[in-house]
């Protein structure tokens, strides 16, 4: 009875120690990175995941050799990727990077991209919803 109840303990610690890091990005290769920014993504406050995407793919612009990137970003959090873009994005600014010489500040840039964003979603037509589409309402004839 005592050994079922030490192995029950292991299990549910192993278990806990396992699920603690959802939260964090996976480095281990770009596929799980991949996903795991798509899980934290999903669960971001709406007004964050703008600010995650950009901040995440600012990164990988910047670092474009993937273990390097891996690196930096294994074991962050959202708040960590956002907080290290916005250092990347401050030293650019300071060395004069053209792309960011619209922009006063990080939070500018994400409402730019906001905006754009919105721009985006309201003049996307679907190539599927066309006028004039058949009825489907048929007409009932006695045969």
């Amino acid at each position: 009875m005592r050994f079922t109840g030490l192995i029950y303990m292991l299990l549910m610690s192993v278990l806990l120690a396992a699920c603690s890091n959802s939260n964090q990005i996976n480095g281990k290769s770009m596929k799980t990175a991949h996903k795991s920014v798509a899980f934290i993504k999903e669960r971001l406050p709406l007004n964050q995941r703008v600010e995650f995407e950009v901040a995440y793919w600012s990164l990988r612009n910047k670092l474009s050799n993937d273990a390097e990137f891996l690196n930096s970003i294994d074991h962050k959090t959202a708040t960590d990727i956002i907080d290290l873009a916005k250092a990347h994005f401050a030293k650019d600014k300071a060395d004069g990077v053209k792309q960011l010489a619209h922009y006063e500040n990080w939070e500018q840039m994400i409402a730019r991209q906001i905006e754009q964003r919105g721009e985006q979603d309201q003049t996307a037509a679907d190539p599927k919803d066309k006028k004039g589409y058949p009825r489907v309402d048929y007409k009932m004839h006695a045969m």
